[in-house]
């Protein structure tokens, strides 16, 4: 399952520009034994999923909406695409399976369909991606009116450019307009969620690199929406130049929000470091400066230590005042039985010396 979930990650378009948006359809087909049906797909509208297509049952599901969305497709029509899909997926596994090893348990066959829209309002460009095990091997872009192809397609140039005039009409008459319909339709449908802001919680932290002997500065951005953010570290009020600086990559949260995190190796040093963050819910940059963190570990670890030896203070103090108490209690208890011996005794001698007397007299 993780190997097919990479497989996801490493087709997912380039982000569109800040602005723009797009809707996206990701078609998987795998062969061999997985808990995936063999064939299905995603639908998205930038970062949310919309809607989820199962091939087994051949039914769509909506995903996350919260208005009804029937009118978004028409069924027949996308049946009818993803029939002619299906049929390709099973063309390219002809090929693809010559070339297979039989330790290769299962093989993933994918494709790709994005259309985005400007923020004027005009369609962008639109791409067509096929992967197989992850790796490209076709691509079509279609942009204002102009089609391109970057491929393997072993055929003559004669057949090539048959090829692309047939997918440039496809594209300009059909597959562009009617996605770009659709896209607008769940722009409508889910303007609150897309246009939703959440503000980035920014911290600048430095951490002792053990590796190096150095330290280690990072600026942490995260729980923000929408994914586009610029974050900047700064040295002593000067950005720090690209090839110092690590990470840098948009990862998603399991809230549905983003995080992005740099860092840039440090030595024993003087300098200011800050870091600057511009977020479209934020009306201002936001600009931190340097704390230090002991580690995430050491710091994690405080707290317990701390309830542990207070909690060993507290049985401690009350062990010692049970066995106090127990000690005085049988010191008292041992007084008292020794003292009540001793009278028994006297009075039993009492006793004896009485019952003499009384035989004497007689």
């Amino acid at each position: 399952m993780g190997k097919v979930l990479l497989l996801v990650l490493t087709l997912l378009p380039v982000a569109a520009p800040k602005g723009s948006h797009s809707l996206w359809m990701l078609a998987t087909y795998i062969k061999g034994q997985t808990p995936f049906p063999e064939f299905s797909y995603v639908a998205m509208l930038d970062d949310i999923t919309v809607m989820y297509y199962n091939g087994e049952t051949r039914t769509f599901i909506p995903r996350g909406n919260t208005t009804t969305e029937d009118d978004m497709f028409d069924s027949n029509i996308i049946l009818i695409i993803s029939d002619d899909i299906h049929g390709q997926f099973m063309d390219r596994w002809g090929i693809a399976k010559k070339n297979l090893n039989e330790t290769d348990r299962a093989i993933a066959l994918q494709k790709l369909v994005v259309c985005e829209l400007r923020d004027d309002g005009e369609p962008g460009q639109m791409i067509t991606r096929d992967a197989v095990s992850g790796s490209t091997t076709d691509e079509l872009r279609y942009v204002d009116k102009n089609f391109t192809y970057q491929g393997h397609l072993d055929v003559s140039t004669q057949v090539l450019n048959i090829h692309l005039e047939i997918g440039m009409r496809r594209h300009e008459s059909f597959y562009q307009p009617l996605c770009i319909k659709a896209l607008k339709g769940y722009l409508e449908k889910r303007r609150n969620q897309i246009n939703r802001k959440v503000k980035p919680r920014v911290r600048l932290i430095k951490k002792a690199n053990s590796d190096s002997g150095g330290s280690r500065v990072s600026c942490l951005a995260t729980g923000f929406y929408p994914r586009h953010i610029n974050l900047t570290l700064f040295r002593d009020g000067q950005p720090v130049c690209d090839h110092e600086i690590t990470g840098g990559d948009l990862l998603p949260n399991g809230d549905g929000t983003y995080q992005m995190r740099k860092s840039l190796e440090i030595s024993a040093d003087k300098h200011k470091y800050s870091c600057s963050v511009t977020h479209l819910s934020l009306d201002n940059k936001l600009d931190v400066t340097l704390e230090f963190d002991p580690g995430e570990p050491f710091k994690s670890v405080i707290p317990s230590v701390l309830i542990v030896l207070a909690l060993l203070l507290v049985f401690g103090t009350g062990a010692v005042l049970y066995k106090y108490k127990r000690r005085r209690a049988a010191s008292s208890k041992g007084d008292y039985s020794s003292a009540s011996t001793s009278e028994e005794s006297i009075d039993t001698k009492s006793t004896h010396e009485a019952e003499e007397e009384v035989t004497q007299m007689s």
